[in-house]
């Protein structure tokens, strides 16, 4: 693979530290060097101040390894050349005698204000700032990533830029995180050039005094300027590191020009340079002050004061203007019906008493109740859940909710919202007094009863539920029940592509060679009608490939199906180590209904006279009776031929009447028949 330009560069910047730390060098290319680094640290710093946010910079802990490496090698050569040749270049020279002023004192003084602001003020700083920066940054990512996916389920925000968001979290918190390690680097560079500056000092001394001969003043007077020197062209841009460090730490993750931003908030308020001017210019008549210097002064702040005034008063008639403009525009244009025709494929309208539950800022969790009950369906039945919209519906009574599916009403509810409801599972000790309701997700008799009588409900044998949880289990019930009318072709595709990266074979045999994806989207509504995960879908389309062969049907290939799923089914509905009640099917009965399936070119449908429904409806009844009055669930057995058909034929009347084959059954499952469906 080719390299970049830009990592060669990165790479021979690393290889020339490397190589200073062991080679010597000339005075010369270290002028040249040292030049690089000033210009880096300044490079650096303004980046940092300009930058809109501190992911412009994602790799800033990085570039402060880089930088500290190559500082420290530039320390050991221009080190190596003060002892040996007592020449290191016209920068480490210029610095001594021109920023220290030619003075050894002047020079030492300057050299430890730099130390001290370095390590006092903006390493310690910055170093603490960054800790707790990086603490807070992780200890809030739960919460914000909560709020991301409330926003995605109200709509607020796509799909794209959910995810789009939840990357750029997961960024910030690993720089952050990074950052309260790196800062350390700073540090440790400002302490290894105090330590090398001393070690210099002593060995130049030494160097001066017994190889050339020199007495100890002369040689101080050489190698301490050199020294100093040494230590003020790398300390100085240490400190402009350091500085952008502070400044990116501090800047946190504002998406803002710094330099508008720092200067709008500092002098943004016209009053507080009325004050400042006004102090100043009492300050230079009042006391013995430099009257013009600080009346003049007083004078600037308290004119650029009215100058920033007339801009906010012009700036705000501006915004005013514009917005009346836009107003007008907006009922001059056409409207946009395209945005109309959009259909929600699960929305949850409520009135306003309800808006608390799902309101975050009122301690409502009713949102995060919502991203559950997608990763709970999910994982129960093995496809993705469309966005659930939440709305609010001032045409809706205050307490009142309604759940649409593809826009229709499919079921309401009401809740009050400072009670609770209270459900009689059949053994409490002592019934309490409350307002009769029945619970919208099964239509079970309940009361509602108040905070005070919680308790008391729930020490009797009560099952209490709070309005929140009643919600959530009614959008649950409903969502599974139109979980298959949900299901789109493209979800389909979803599906498919999701098999396809780990078995690429699989997917070319069977689509589209074999089965379109629409056939597929008809086998797994099939299953997801009944309540069949989709999860293994390796299992499911490894059987299509099977039999989608020999025969296209897709109420077939969902039997096959069924049958290649049977461990997931009796798990489902047979308990382990336990016999289970179930009612199965006469022979007779069997027969007859097989006798009666007519085929066509669409498929396959029953053609019993009505009285023979009728009598087999009845008899359903009679014998699922019989399982209800023992507390079990309604089960039926029959031959795997007969099943799809009796399901159609009972499913109008008994929604949550099971029926499966002797083929969906695991062998070690025990049953037990307490009746017989006859006709």
């Amino acid at each position: 693979m080719q390299m970049k330009k830009a990592d060669i560069g990165v790479a021979l910047y690393l290889l020339c530290a490397i190589i200073m730390l062991i080679v010597p060098i000339s005075s010369t290319m270290l002028d040249v060097l040292l030049a690089l680094n000033i210009s880096l640290a300044f490079t650096i710093m303004f980046t940092s101040m300009f930058a809109k946010e501190v992911l412009d910079l994602s790799f800033y802990p990085t570039i402060l390894l880089f930088t500290t490496i190559f500082r420290i090698a530039l320390n050991v050569s221009s080190t190596r050349l003060i002892l040996s040749t007592g020449n290191p270049g016209n920068v480490v020279a210029t610095f001594g005698n021109f920023v220290g002023g030619g003075d050894l004192v002047i020079g030492v003084v300057v050299f430890i204000i730099l130390i001290i602001v370095q390590f006092v003020v903006i390493n310690k700083g910055s170093e603490r700032v960054a800790e707790v920066t990086a603490r807070f940054t992780l200890d809030a990512m739960p919460g914000k990533q909560m709020a991301i996916d409330a926003d995605l389920n109200t709509g607020a925000i796509t799909d794209a830029e959910a995810k789009k968001q939840r990357e750029k979290l997961q960024q910030e918190s690993s720089f952050f995180g990074s950052m309260d390690g790196a800062v350390k680097y700073v540090k440790g560079d400002a302490a290894a050039g105090l330590i090398i500056t001393g070690v210099n000092i002593v060995g130049g001394i030494i160097m001066g005094v017994m190889r050339q001969g020199m007495d100890i003043g002369a040689a101080a007077d050489k190698y301490l300027i050199l020294t100093i020197g040494d230590g003020l062209v790398s300390q100085i841009p240490s400190l402009l590191i350091s500085l952008s460090t502070g400044i990116l730490v501090t800047k946190g993750s504002k998406e803002a020009d710094f330099g508008t931003v720092l200067v709008g908030q500092l002098f943004g308020m016209p009053k507080v340079l009325y004050l400042v001017g006004a102090v100043l210019a009492f300050l230079g008549i009042v006391t013995p002050l430099n009257p013009l210097i600080f009346v003049v002064m007083g004078v600037v702040f308290i004119v650029c004061g009215r100058i920033i005034a007339n801009t906010i008063e012009v700036a705000r008639i501006e915004a005013e203007t514009e917005e009346v403009e836009d107003i007008g525009d907006e009922i001059r244009k056409p409207e946009n019906v395209n945005s109309l025709l959009q259909v929600d494929p699960i929305e949850l309208e409520f009135g306003y008493g309800i808006i608390p539950l799902a309101d975050v800022n009122q301690g409502g969790d009713l949102l995060d109740r919502v991203v559950m009950i997608r990763r709970q369906i999910a994982l129960e039945l093995g496809t993705v859940v469309p966005i659930i919209r939440l709305r609010d519906n001032i045409q809706l009574n205050p307490n009142q909710y309604i759940i649409k599916i593809k826009g229709i009403q499919v079921s309401e509810g009401e809740i009050l919202f400072d009670h609770y409801m209270a459900m009689n599972p059949g053994f409490v000790e002592e019934e309490i007094s409350g307002i009769p309701t029945f619970e919208p997700s099964f239509h079970l008799p309940a009361i509602w009863i108040t905070e005070s009588q919680r308790e008391r409900a729930e020490s009797v044998g009560y099952t209490v539920v709070d309005p929140p949880s009643i919600i959530a289990t009614h959008l649950t019930e409903i969502i599974r029940q139109y979980l298959a009318d949900l299901l789109t072709r493209q979800d389909v595709q979803n599906l498919v592509n999701n098999v396809k990266e780990s078995n690429p074979s699989l997917v070319e045999e069977l689509v589209p060679k074999l089965l379109g994806l629409g056939d597929i989207q008809k086998v797994l509504q099939n299953l997801l009608k009944e309540g069949i995960s989709v999860r293994d879908l390796v299992t499911i389309f490894e059987t299509l490939a099977d039999h989608a062969a020999a025969t296209r049907d897709t109420d077939i290939l969902t039997e096959y199906v069924r049958q290649s799923l049977k461990r997931a089914i009796s798990n489902k509905y047979f308990p382990m180590n336990e016999t289970t009640s179930v009612v199965t099917l006469d022979p007779s009965l069997e027969q007859e209904i097989m006798g009666s399936v007519k085929q066509t070119e669409q498929g396959a449908y029953l053609t019993l006279e009505p009285d023979k429904t009728k009598s087999i409806i009845s008899s359903v009844e009679s014998e699922i009776g019989k399982l209800e009055k023992l507390g079990k669930n309604p089960i039926v057995i029959t031959s795997p031929i007969v099943r799809m058909y009796f399901k159609r034929l009972t499913e109008d009347y008994y929604k949550d009447l099971v029926v499966v084959s002797y083929n969906e059954i695991d062998s070690n499952v025990e049953l037990q028949s307490v009746g017989m469906v006859t006709a």
